[in-house]
C-alpha cells in the first residue's frame, strides 16, 4: 500500500493509543460490566453492495455480487450481503477443493461506514487452486480487533448456510486458514489463541494462520506510539510537556527535528532516529529508507497526543513506557547521555485493569499470548515505522516463553512501509503455510531475535521478491516500484 493511501486511511487515526495490559481482577458475577464509547456507537452501516466499483448483479437465487478475478479462467459463485450487521463477500469455486481461507482487513478508520476488503494479493491464487475464501467487513470501526475476531468466525460458521440459502450444497470446509493484514494481522494472532477459544463468543478451530505486517504484540503497539512521542519531545527541548497537549507542541517539535519531514533531519532529529531504531528493533536494513517515509510518518505522528483510551475502545489508558531503557547506538552499555535521556523523558503508566479479561467475551483488546497450537506463518517489513518490525519479536517472544516457537515461522522483507507485500511475497508464505499444516513440511524464515543477524546488510533477502507478476501494479507507489528505490541485497 502506498503512503499517500495509507495517510488518507489515517486521518483520524487511533487519536488515542494504549499500551501494556494489567493483571486481570475478579468481580462479583452480580455486578454489571462496565461500557464504553465504543458501545455506544450504533450507526455503523454496510455499505451498499452496488457502490463498490466491482459491484454487478448476482443472477437467479445468487443475489448481489462481485466481478470475477481478471485473467483467471476458473468459474466461481461469489455472494455478498449482511450477517449480524456486517458486510460480507465469499466466492467458491465451481471445482472447490474443500478449503476455506477467511480474510481479516485493516483498520478502517472512525466512520460510520463499513467495506468489505477483498484479499487482491492472494485472491487469484486461492480461486486458481480451488480455495473458497470469506470476508467481513466487522460490524464496527475503530480499533476493535475484539469485534474483528467475532464477526470473522461468525462468518466463518455461517459459510455452508449461506452458500445453501444462495442455492450451493457444501460441505463443511475439511481446512480453514485465516490471513489478516495489520489490525488484521492482529485478529488473525488472536483468533487462535486459547484465551480466545475459551471466551470468544463465536468459536472456530482454524488450521492454519497468516498474520501480515501485524499488531501480534497487542497493546504494546500503543505503548511505541507513546514512547515515540515521548522522544519526540525530549529531543525538540520539550521533554515533560503533558502527551495530551500535543496539538500546542506539534509544530514545535517537527521544526527543531527535521528540515523537511521526516527526510532531513536536525542533529536532535538523528538522535531521534537512533532512538527509534533501537526502540522498533534494532540495526537492520531498510530502517533509514522507512524513517524517511514522511507520508508513513505522518501517519504515526497522527496517533500521538491521545489520552490512551484508543479513541473509546477503552475507559482507562493501559498506556506504560516505563520498562523501555531508551538507546542511541547498538551498544547496551548507558553513557551519560543516555542516562539523561532515560531519566527526563516524560514516561505513561499503566491504568489497573485497563484491558482485563471479561465476564461477556473477550478482552476489548485481545492477547497474542504466544498460546496456540496450530501452525503460523507471519511477515513482516524492516522498514514499517506504523507496525513496527518488533512487533515480529514480541510475538516470538511470546511464543518462545509458552512453548510454542516450534509452531512459528517468521519472514523479514526488505520494504520502507507497512504491508506493502509483492504479491509473490504473499502467495509463497501462503503456500508455504498450506504445505506444512497439509504435509507436515515446515517452511524455512528468519531469524529475528539475534541482533548481529537482523543487522547483517543481506538481511531480509531470502523472502524479498521484488518482481511483478501479471496484473500486479508497478506504477508509483506500489510496493513493486518501491523496491527498486531500495538498497539491492549484496551479491553473493
Amino acid at each position: 500500500m502506498s503512503a499517500t493511501a495509507l495517510a488518507a486511511i489515517a486521518a483520524a487515526l487511533l487519536s488515542a493509543c494504549g499500551g501494556a495490559d494489567d493483571t486481570p481482577t475478579t468481580q462479583a458475577v452480580s455486578e454489571p460490566e462496565e461500557t464504553r464509547a465504543q458501545d455506544s456507537r450504533t450507526s455503523f452501516a454496510p455499505r451498499a453492495a452496488s457502490a463498490y466499483s466491482d459491484y454487478e448483479a448476482g443472477t437467479g437465487s445468487n443475489g448481489d455480487g462481485f466481478k470475477a478475478q481478471a485473467g483467471v479462467s476458473v468459474e466461481t459463485d461469489r455472494w455478498a450481503g449482511v450477517l449480524n450487521g456486517s458486510g460480507y463477500r465469499i466466492e467458491v469455486p465451481k471445482n472447490w477443493n474443500g478449503k476455506l481461507v477467511m480474510y481479516a482487513h485493516g483498520y478502517a478508520g472512525t466512520g460510520n461506514e463499513l467495506v468489505v476488503t477483498t484479499p487482491s494479493a492472494l485472491r487469484a491464487y486461492l480461486i486458481a487452486n480451488g480455495f473458497a475464501w470469506a470476508a467481513s467487513s466487522y460490524s464496527k470501526n475503530y480499533y476493535d480487533v475484539r469485534v474483528g475476531v467475532e464477526d470473522t468466525n461468525a462468518l466463518a460458521n455461517e459459510f455452508t448456510k449461506i452458500a445453501a440459502a444462495r442455492g450451493r450444497t457444501l460441505a463443511a470446509p475439511t481446512k480453514t486458514y485465516l490471513v489478516g493484514h495489520s489490525m488484521g494481522g492482529h485478529i488473525t494472532a488472536a483468533a487462535i489463541e486459547t484465551e480466545t477459544a475459551t471466551y470468544a463468543k463465536n468459536k472456530v478451530n482454524y488450521d492454519g494462520a497468516l498474520p501480515m505486517c501485524g499488531v501480534t504484540g497487542d497493546t504494546e503497539l500503543f505503548d511505541y506510539f507513546s514512547a515515540y512521542q515521548a522522544l519526540a519531545q525530549y529531543f525538540a527541548g520539550v521533554p515533560k510537556y503533558p502527551q495530551t497537549g500535543w496539538a500546542d507542541i506539534s509544530a514545535l517539535v517537527r521544526s527543531n527535528l527535521f528540515t523537511t519531514f521526516s527526510t532531513v533531519p536536525t542533529a536532535q532529529g538523528l538522535k531521534l532516529r537512533e532512538a527509534i531504531r533501537n526502540l522498533t528493533g534494532g540495526e537492520r536494513p531498510i530502517f533509514n529508507e522507512g524513517f524517511a517515509n514522511s507520508g508513513l510518518q505522518g501517519v504515526v505522528w497522527g496517533t500521538f497526543g491521545g489520552d490512551g483510551t484508543i479513541n473509546g475502545i477503552l475507559n482507562k489508558s493501559p498506556l506504560d513506557t516505563n520498562r523501555f531503557v531508551f538507546q542511541l547506538d547498538a551498544d547496551t552499555a548507558q553513557t551519560d547521555e543516555e542516562k539523561a535521556l532515560n531519566t527526563g523523558v516524560l514516561r505513561a503508566t499503566a491504568v489497573a485493569d485497563a484491558n482485563r479479561l471479561r465476564r461477556d467475551g473477550l478482552r476489548w483488546i485481545p492477547k497474542v499470548n504466544g498460546e496456540f497450537k496450530i501452525p503460523v506463518l507471519s511477515m513482516h517489513t524492516l522498514g514499517d515505522m506504523y507496525v513496527p518490525f518488533h512487533m515480529t519479536q514480541i510475538h516470538r517472544q511470546r511464543a518462545v516463553a509458552k512453548g510454542n516457537g516450534n509452531l512459528l515461522v517468521q519472514r523479514a522483507i526488505r520494504a520502507p512501509s507497512h504491508c506493502d507485500f509483492t504479491v509473490t511475497e504473499t502467495v509463497n508464505a501462503f503456500a508455504d503455510l498450506v504445505k506444512w499444516v497439509e504435509q507436515g513440511t515446515k517452511p524455512a524464515g528468519d531469524d529475528v531475535m539475534t541482533p548481529a543477524t537482523v543487522a547483517s546488510p543481506s538481511y531480509g533477502c531470502t523472502f524479498t521478491v521484488n518482481t511483478a507478476v501479471a496484473g500486479e501494479p508497478t506504477t508509483p507507489g506500489s510496493a513493486v516500484y518501491t523496491r527498486t528505490l531500495m538498497p539491492a541485497c549484496p551479491a553473493n
